[in-house]
């Protein structure tokens, strides 16, 4: 048996029921125990986004969320979702948005904990995320720190590094003919010159890229859906139909079935808004305040950013502009359908653009990411040298994603990202009294000023 294959098997196990289950039941829970909070909570986190940093902490609460976002803003909503519809069918599309959904309960979670069990490290900085609430909070330092290898292990080898580069290096030879030696060369320098400068300095360039990156992502794609405004009710019956019904081969679709539309959907889902993996957790602990349920509301809306609406906008245009059932995938099939919207040119720098800067900001919200996992294992024992071995680490790691094969890196991708995941579920499910106990408490508080007004008027 040779590597592909055995890794294959592996993702088949680590990506089967049981995970499957965990991730979407998890959320389903928090969601029936919460209220529906990621409904009827939603106009309150936005108003979050914009509330002044008050409280300890190394970063605002935009701040820390855009660099929640630079991680998950990234491949997998171009890449990601092209090759989920590509393998699943238009079905997929409708399971990334049901692990979405129960994803943004989850996110909740995960980030308030993350700020409740914080702390801080010998270097003086803000210290949180999984591997401190696991802990912390359920005390299983065993289980604290296998979550805290998988974190690495997602940040060298699954979303952090090679599925990344290899993006920007195929879309910068295919756009502008630019080999691909040089786009790792030039990349490995721009992240140096960005992550050597510790968490700040990543926060400050994911906040001026990100939501200008977003944005203009965002109206491109609704310039599309606007050319083919007549075929989008259609498409939303088509991903309703496929994701209950498998779906026959046509053009270069090769057929899907809907456990194979279910299975991709949320693997890409997860790909893509992180929910439940535990890496927005460790940005959300460095937020400055004081309300860890404030800091998990303004982290659940990045869940809704980066599925419900970015992701969602790039599935319709490949569907309405039939793409998804002809030979192009991956970043070919999504500039094949902005081309249909538009000139090739067009439709290619558009594309080429944006997914550049999505994973560029990816690699560097995994850097951190990465980094506070390694430093959770390494840090009382090497210190800056444990640092500056995994920053050499990782910036080798980026030099040699572009020559690696495409689908050996999302297979080994998702794999370690599964990984991940179950450590930090099994916590929020063994904290689960906690998450609910704090959130009534932040709305009984918050509910107090209104009942003593109406009480006395």
């Amino acid at each position: 048996m040779n590597f592909h294959a055995l890794l294959s098997d592996i993702n088949a196990i680590v990506w089967g029921p049981v995970t499957l289950c965990l991730l979407v039941g998890t959320g389903l829970y928090l969601t029936l125990r919460l209220k529906l909070l990621q409904v009827f909570k939603l106009p309150l986190a936005l108003s979050l986004l914009f509330k002044p940093a008050s409280g300890k902490g190394d970063l605002s609460s935009f701040a820390a969320l855009c660099t929640a976002l630079s991680a998950t803003i990234g491949t997998g909503n171009i890449v990601g979702v092209a090759t989920a519809i590509k393998i699943g069918g238009p079905g997929a599309l409708f399971w990334m948005w049901l692990a979405a959904f129960f994803g943004m309960a989850t996110k909740y979670a995960e980030c308030m904990l993350a700020v409740k069990y914080r702390t801080t490290d010998a270097r003086g900085n803000i210290a949180g995320g999984p591997m401190y609430y696991i802990e912390r909070g359920l005390g299983l330092g065993w289980l604290a720190k296998l979550f805290a290898v998988f974190g690495v292990g997602v940040a060298f080898f699954g979303i952090g590094t090679f599925a990344q580069v290899n993006a920007i290096s195929d879309a910068m030879t295919i756009a502008f003919d630019i080999p691909a030696w040089v786009t790792a060369l030039v990349l490995t320098l721009l992240v140096a010159a960005v992550t050597l400068g510790g968490v700040k300095r990543i926060a400050n360039v994911a906040q001026k890229l990100v939501p200008t990156m977003a944005l203009g992502y965002v109206l491109a794609c609704a310039w599309i859906l606007i050319a083919f405004s007549e075929q989008i009710i259609p498409a939303l019956q088509l991903v309703l139909h496929s994701a209950f019904t498998p779906v026959s081969a046509a053009g270069g679709f090769l057929g899907a079935t809907v456990a194979q539309a279910l299975q991709i959907g949320i693997a890409r889902g997860v790909f893509s808004n992180e929910s439940g993996l535990g890496s927005a957790p460790i940005a959300a602990a460095a937020a400055k305040t004081n309300e860890p349920v404030e800091q998990g509301l303004v982290s659940m809306t990045g869940t809704f950013f980066d599925t419900i609406l970015i992701c969602t906008m790039t599935g319709l245009v490949l569907i309405i502009t039939g793409v998804w059932n002809g030979d192009a995938a991956g970043a070919a099939m999504t500039s094949a359908a902005f081309a249909s919207g538009g000139s090739a040119i067009i439709g290619q720098y558009v594309v080429t653009i944006a997914l550049v800067c999505f994973a560029f900001t990816t690699i560097l919200g995994w850097h951190y990411y990465g980094e506070r996992c390694w430093y959770y294992l390494t840090g009382t024992r090497l210190g800056e040298r444990g640092v500056r071995l995994y920053q050499l680490t990782f910036l080798s790691l980026i030099a040699v994603g572009a020559f690696i094969q495409l689908d050996l890196i999302w297979m080994l991708a998702d794999t370690v990202n599964g990984l991940m995941a179950i450590p930090n579920l099994i916590a929020i499910i063994g904290l689960r009294h906690v998450i609910l106990a704090e959130t009534q408490r932040y709305f009984t508080q918050r509910a107090m000023p209104t009942e003593r007004a109406v009480a006395s008027s």
